[in-house]
Formats: structure tokens, C-alpha cells, sequence
């Protein structure tokens, strides 16, 4: 990588981490989630507003030219956002909530997906349903960006409300992380009927069924498995670096995700769900730097309204 390009990064993540700082302060004062700012920013340093002037001309163009450095600066704050939240959730749900549990899940999901399934024949004309005028397909993906819940933004409004330790993000988080399995099923399904080559029954199968076993495990068996290597007197690793301990356990489990075709966003929570069992002075030590870092708390929402 030249100078050149590395100076045109860095003055790219100086005007996006920049003004979405500002702009997350200016909606706080405003009583508003600080995501929303930071969101906005990415929109007006984008195409949608500064990039249909002609001054800002070679600002679009060294950010097309360096999108894969910003997508991986994307992916990086993601993930460790992820990973924080799943560290803040000791646990996704107890015996004793699985009444809260139902009612959310129902009323959350279940419902609106109901209502779009059944209002989406009138809503959906026949010159949208494509090619193949598969009809069922594009009602079903209707539905599911009706009930879909945005695990990332949520997180990120609990943790700057510092909430997310509580009863009530642990409820939202862990029922919204089942919707997302569940909905992912219902939009493998429209994929698959409307006829494309991207997904097939069998394939369909085995994303649900490892992304299902793959998240049971990352609740109980490996969570325990973290545990005892911690707590192992020969991890040395663990006790004079606990920062690097604990993001080599956070690209373990993306790395285990990856080849098992799962989400790694789900990976990255679950292993934040894992390291949660540490001592809390750890988590601390590793919480306290990564959130003052402007980047991975701002990156995951102002890159992607930016395109």
C-alpha cells in the first residue's frame, strides 16, 4: 500500500468517525438514540446527499477505490460491537422467563410476520414479483423484513443507554437472536421458491441445521469449554494479554462459524457469551479500550448508510 493510499484512508475514517461522533452527541442532547446520528452521518457523506455535488467528486471516488479496507473496518467494528453485547448478556434466558420469552417472541415476530403474510397478497402487484412471477416468494420477504429485528442496532442503543447488563437487554437480545434463526428459515424458503441456483432444500437444511446447532452449542457446551481454559494455570496467554486472549477466543469462534457456513455475527455474540463467564475485572480490562475506540462502535452503521 502506497502513502497516498493510506493517506486517503485515514482522511476517510477522520470524516466518518468524526461526523458521526458529532452527530451522535447532537442526538443525545436530543434525547435520541446516538446510533441514529451515527447512521446519518453515513448518509450525508454519502452519494445521498454531499456525493451529488461535483466538489465531492474525489470523495466518492477514493471511497470506491478503498471499499475493501472500509468493509473490512466495517466488518472488524461489527463484530467487536457483537462480541461486547454477548460479553454484557450473562444470560440469554432463565427457566423462569420463558413467559416473557413466548409473549416477546410472539408479539414481536409472530405477529407482524402473520399480518404481512396476510395483507402482503394486496400489497405486492404481480409486475413485482420478477422473472419467474413467483408471487408466495416476494410476500414471504415482505414478511420477513416486517418482523426481522436488527440485532446489531439494538445492541448498540442498550449499550449507550448501559443497559445492556440488564433483565430487560438480555430478554430483547436473546429473543431477537431466535428470530433472526427463524426468519432466516422463512427467507431461505422465498429464495429457494423463486427459483434461483443460490439455494437448494438440502441446502437450506443444513444452514438451519447448523446455525441451530451451532448457537445450543455456543449456549451451553462451549461456553463451559472456554471456562476451564481459562481458567487453566498453563494459559498464560490469558492472564498477561487479556485483550489478545480474548480476541483470539472472538476470531476462534468467527473462524469456527465461517467454515461451518454460519453467521459470524452470531459467532461474534456467542463468544462475547462465552468470555462472559471470566471475572468481571477482565471483561473490564477488555470493555473499557474497545469502547472509547471510535471505530467499531460507529463503523458498523455509518459504512454501510454511507453506500
Amino acid at each position: 500500500m502506497s502513502n497516498a493510499d493510506l493517506t486517503s484512508i485515514l482522511f476517510l475514517l477522520l470524516l466518518l468517525v468524526g461526523l458521526a461522533h458529532l452527530l451522535g452527541y447532537l442526538f443525545v442532547k436530543l434525547r435520541q438514540p446516538k446510533v441514529v446520528g451515527e447512521i446519518l452521518a453515513g448518509v450525508v457523506l454519502g452519494p445521498a446527499l454531499i456525493g451529488r455535488f461535483s466538489v465531492a467528486s474525489r470523495l466518492t471516488e477514493a471511497a470506491n477505490h478503498q471499499g475493501n479496507t472500509l468493509n473490512f473496518i466495517y466488518w472488524l467494528g461489527l463484530l467487536l460491537l457483537m462480541f461486547l453485547s454477548g460479553a454484557e448478556t450473562r444470560q440469554l434466558f432463565t427457566r423462569d422467563e420463558r413467559r416473557e420469552v413466548g409473549w416477546l417472541a410472539i408479539v414481536g415476530t409472530g405477529i407482524p410476520f402473520l399480518l404481512a403474510l396476510l395483507f402482503g397478497p394486496w400489497l405486492v402487484r404481480p409486475q413485482l414479483a420478477g422473472p419467474n412471477g413467483n408471487r408466495i416468494s416476494l410476500i414471504i420477504i415482505l414478511a420477513v423484513g416486517v418482523a426481522v429485528t436488527s440485532v446489531p442496532v439494538v445492541s448498540k442503543i442498550f449499550a449507550d443507554l448501559k443497559i445492556l447488563h440488564t433483565r430487560f437487554a438480555r430478554l430483547v437480545l436473546g429473543v431477537a437472536v431466535l428470530e433472526d434463526i427463524a426468519l432466516w428459515l422463512a427467507l431461505a424458503l422465498a429464495t429457494a421458491m423463486a427459483g434461483t441456483t443460490v439455494l437448494n432444500p438440502r441446502q437450506m437444511t443444513y444452514h438451519l441445521v447448523t446455525t441451530i446447532v451451532f448457537f445450543a452449542l455456543g449456549l451451553t457446551l462451549l461456553p463451559r469449554i472456554v471456562k476451564r481454559i481459562n481458567k487453566s494455570r498453563f494459559n498464560v496467554f490469558a492472564r498477561n494479554s487479556p485483550v489478545a486472549y480474548a480476541m483470539s477466543v472472538l476470531l476462534a469462534y468467527c473462524v469456527l462459524a465461517g467454515l461451518l457456513d454460519v453467521s459470524v455475527v452470531f459467532a461474534a455474540f456467542l463468544a462475547g457469551f462465552a468470555w462472559s463467564t471470566r471475572n468481571a475485572n477482565y471483561l473490564r480490562m477488555l470493555s473499557t479500550p474497545l469502547e472509547r475506540f471510535p471505530s467499531p462502535s460507529s463503523s458498523p452503521y455509518t459504512l454501510p448508510s454511507w453506500d
